[in-house]
């Protein structure tokens, strides 16, 4: 079996400190307190925030994998609701209770970590990747827990905007990508597909237009479909890796160790959804 090459398992280190944006009940609380009812609304306007005041296309096309309908039911109308820079303040505020309540974010190792990340963080390219480019252009928090949240939020978008990339150069669309995805991943196509809004038959067009390319075949990859799922995903974790060159191995080892009984303590509150759509496993999970 192939080893993890190093970006994506930093990725795994770091990700749980990043999604209690979405998934810790204050982030919940501050949308809903903004007017904001039901997950969708605080996700989208939480993560599309640092963009302004962005319309339904613009976020359709940074996410990528979200049905352009099922934005629209969200996007723009949330920014009339809850304008970005309430939306930031709010999602800023939750993040720092949050964390709070699961970690002793005045330890020593907290400050530690911060500064690795930042250091990883401030080093990555931001040409050509929107959302990462938007989330570096925030001030930076003060209080070292935040300093870590908001590294980990500019590296994550960066991962992301790669792989965009990635499916783009690999001429997939949205719905092509999601239905190798779940091919991949062994994750169910149906909730996948329910939770990025396409209907079944937007699906079931994808899978024909990758039949008809070779690489999907009776519900399954291909050969030739492992081949393209396999070469996004390595595309992806290069275009990713240029902030850890920059860190370096010892203090990305070092980073990746401080990280585990944070992300540990964040899995223990049930600020992570274990059953994600990325498929993604926290590290310290194995």
């Amino acid at each position: 079996m192939e080893s993890e090459s190093r970006a994506r398992r930093m990725w795994r280190a770091l990700e749980p400190l990043h999604a209690v944006t979405y998934f810790a009940p204050e982030a919940r609380e501050a949308a809903e307190g903004l007017g904001l009812r039901g997950f969708w609304r605080g996700y989208f306007g939480q993560r599309a925030a640092p963009l302004g005041a962005a319309p339904a296309e613009v976020v359709t096309a940074l996410f990528y994998n979200f049905a352009p309908g099922f934005v629209a039911r969200s996007v723009p109308q949330i920014w009339s609701v809850a304008p970005p820079e309430r939306l930031l303040e709010a999602r800023l505020a939750a993040v720092d209770t949050a964390l709070r309540r699961s970690l002793d974010v005045d330890a020593p190792e907290v400050a530690e970590a911060a500064d690795l990340a930042r250091t990883a963080a401030a080093s990555v390219s931001t040409a050509g990747r929107a959302l990462a480019a938007a989330n570096a252009a925030l001030p930076w928090p003060d209080a070292p827990h935040l300093v870590l949240w908001h590294a980990q939020t500019i590296l994550r978008e960066q991962r992301g905007d790669g792989h965009v990339a990635a499916l783009v150069g690999a001429d997939i669309d949205p719905c092509e990508a999601l239905v190798v995805f779940a091919a991949a991943q062994d994750i169910d196509p149906e909730r996948l597909r329910e939770r990025r809004g396409w209907t079944a038959e937007e699906w079931a067009a994808a899978q024909d237009r990758l039949a008809r390319r070779g690489l999907v075949g009776g519900g399954r990859l291909t050969p030739a479909g492992w081949t393209l799922s396999t070469d996004v995903e390595a595309r992806t974790d290069t275009l990713a890796d240029r902030a850890w060159q920059a860190l370096g191995d010892a203090r990305s080892a070092r980073l990746q160790e401080l990280a585990g009984p944070l992300v540990a303590r964040i899995l223990a509150a049930g600020d992570f959804m274990a059953d994600n759509p990325m498929g993604m496993r926290p590290l310290v999970a194995g």
